[in-house]
């Protein structure tokens, strides 16, 4: 994995995090994990290997997971990029606003699938990241999210 440390965005940024997609507090979750690419300072990696039972029917990855990973994977791109954005030393906390995930082929379940985002638009507050999915090389899956940098008062806020 290219990555620019041992230790994935989430591990980094939300250790104490429970999310279901994303959260290493999260002992029954998919526990994704973001790393920065070492050759292009705007792109997140992960790989993450599924397990029988999240399967959709024999040997297919359930869409649903395929959402979750995504969406998360998406979400702590947006973070990462707000950051840097913003020269902190932390990454804002981010919400789905929305995302579009678009099914290109079944996802077999034999092996690891790697998730590859990038930041496409940004302001002060929010980013769109594109995410592709993969799975022994061939892209499975996309996805198109909005994800906003929440203020003091929403339940997320300052939630790692």
């Amino acid at each position: 994995m290219d990555a620019t440390t041992e230790h994935s965005l989430q591990e980094t940024f939300g250790r104490h995090t429970i999310c279901f997609g994303c959260g290493p507090s999260n002992p029954d979750g998919l526990q994704i994990r973001s790393f920065p690419s070492e050759s292009d300072a705007d792109e997140v990696l992960a790989e993450w290997t599924p397990e029988l039972k999240h399967q959709a029917f024999p040997g297919i990855m359930n869409g649903g997971i395929i959402g979750a990973l995504m969406d998360c994977h998406s979400n702590w791109t947006a973070a990462w990029h707000l950051m840097r954005q913003r020269g902190a030393e932390k990454p804002p906390t981010t919400v789905t606003a929305d995302f579009h995930v678009k099914m290109l082929k079944p996802t077999p379940i034999d092996g690891p699938v790697r998730l590859t985002a990038r930041v496409v638009e940004s302001t002060e507050d929010r980013a769109t990241v594109d995410c592709l999915l993969s799975a022994g090389g061939v892209a499975t899956a996309t996805c198109r999210g909005t994800f906003v940098a929440v203020r003091p008062g929403h339940p997320a806020y300052d939630r790692w």
